[in-house]
């Protein structure tokens, strides 16, 4: 009853971001820019999280709606839902750069060696190093038959987010969701396939170290969007967040 109670308040209106909110957005992505980049040392090693960001996140999580468990998935999800894949043809922030959003991705958390021209890029990424923020580990990547090596993870699952409101939401506001740089990481391919749309207390990353800068961004990218988060997750989110 709870959950088609908060649904049928989602159904009377959609929640649409401010100007703030894009604002605040924005310079998060360039808080997950930096920790992506230069996620430290591995074997769990302390992230370096600026205090005010987790002190942020900490309030909003406590302002965040709360469901018991994440709702049964809804087996209307498609990813067309959101979006011509990586399309740069949105309203999230750094679109209509004439590069798609995965290049642009690649771009701002590799250590890029080489950059080509393609139909949808005409600086796309073609050689680089990943530190996967996921794992800590060092990732080669080379455009071709290799370069699911490295691939691009929803912070925040899309599908996670269509059960819990964004599928009341307008196609072009689910598309910019799907290609907002604050929700956007480059991870190595086996973590991204092990998390799938898992949500926090289902699956965190393998690096303890991690753990704080992907509740930060988890709990920032829900709160911007007017998401709620489900109680399992919001005890792991917690958790998190008290150990940054």
């Amino acid at each position: 009853m709870r959950w088609r109670d908060w649904h049928a308040r989602r159904r009377r209106g959609v929640v649409r971001l401010t100007i703030g909110q894009w604002g605040a957005l924005s310079v998060f992505a360039l808080v997950a820019m930096v920790v992506a980049v230069g996620v430290g040392p591995p074997h769990g090693a302390a992230p370096r999280v600026p205090a005010l960001r987790v002190a942020q996140a900490r309030t909003a999580l406590a302002a965040l709606a709360t469901l018991p468990t994440r709702p049964p998935h809804d087996t209307g999800y498609d990813r067309d839902a959101f979006g011509t894949a990586w399309t740069d043809a949105s309203d999230a922030p750094g679109a209509g750069n004439r590069c798609d959003t995965r290049n642009d991705i690649l771009t701002r958390d590799l250590e890029v060696s080489g950059q080509t021209a393609i139909s949808s890029c005409p600086r796309a990424v073609s050689a680089g190093v990943l530190t996967s923020p996921y794992t800590g580990r060092s990732v080669v990547f080379e455009r071709g038959r290799s370069s699911a090596a490295v691939q691009i993870d929803h912070v925040v699952p899309l599908s996670y987010a269509w059960d819990l409101g964004a599928r009341e939401w307008p196609r072009a506001r689910r598309t910019a969701f799907a290609n907002d740089p604050a929700n956007l990481v480059a991870v190595d391919g086996p973590s991204n396939q092990a998390k799938s749309d898992a949500e926090p207390a289902v699956w965190m990353p393998p690096l303890d170290g991690f753990h704080c800068q992907y509740a930060v961004q988890f709990v920032t990218v829900l709160h911007a969007y007017g998401l709620p988060v489900d109680e399992p997750s919001r005890a792991v989110l917690s958790e998190a967040l008290a150990a940054c």
